[in-house]
């Protein structure tokens, strides 16, 4: 039996991902998670996941953050995009960074399962009017991406934040944190990137197109 993990905050989507799937493929054994940290504690705890379905933003993960950290995490995962973000240049990042396809919302049941059987065969899914040929993508972003896996989601935020031009009191009230925590963050964060001023951090965050992830 296959194990299909998906990571979506919206209840009613996962019933009907679920319920597609269900049609086409009896076999799977469904996990369910609904941030970002269920799902790395999900796929700490089961090493035997073969698929996991994600979906780009959710509490705790916005825009590529979450495929980034998981990927870093979990280098050997089969990871499928699922989003209603539905942009080629996005979906060119989305594959750079590993992903075996991606699988915009507004996909058929009878599509979706045709690309999870793909996908589980170890082969790259995308929507048909996708063709074979992504959209070229800035070199220096594998680089830049491999620095930002590095981070905690609270550094993250950190970050986002910086990009915002929050000051470090304001980021403390927003995270419910110390000043000198921000501070320690911020310290911490300017190590894995490599800058060493906030000038930079915001630089990173704009290359990226990084933006703060839902909350609960």
């Amino acid at each position: 039996m296959l194990n299909l993990l998906i990571a979506d905050d919206h209840p009613l989507y996962r019933d009907a991902l679920r319920g597609a799937l269900s049609l086409s493929l009896p076999d799977l054994n469904w996990i369910e998670a609904s941030d970002l940290q269920q799902t790395v504690d999900i796929l700490q705890t089961n090493q035997d996941i073969d698929l996991l379905l994600l979906d780009l933003n959710m509490p705790g993960s916005c825009d590529l953050f979450g495929l980034i950290h998981i990927r870093k995490l979990f280098p050997d995962l089969p990871i499928a995009v699922v989003s209603g973000v539905d942009d080629r240049q996005v979906v060119a990042k989305i594959i750079n960074i590993g992903a075996m396809g991606f699988v915009p919302k507004t996909t058929s049941a009878g599509q979706i399962a045709e690309a999870v059987v793909a996908m589980l065969a170890g082969d790259i899914w995308l929507p048909d009017n996708y063709g074979t040929e992504l959209d070229p993508i800035d070199p220096n972003f594998s680089v830049l991406t491999d620095k930002v896996a590095s981070l905690t989601p609270a550094q993250y935020k950190v970050l986002c934040y910086l990009r915002d031009g929050l000051l470090n009191k304001q980021i403390a009230y927003n995270l419910d944190i110390a000043t000198a925590t921000v501070k320690a963050h911020i310290t911490a964060m300017f190590r894995k990137l490599g800058i060493n001023n906030r000038t930079q951090a915001v630089l990173i965050a704009s290359q990226l197109e990084l933006q703060l992830p839902p909350e609960h």
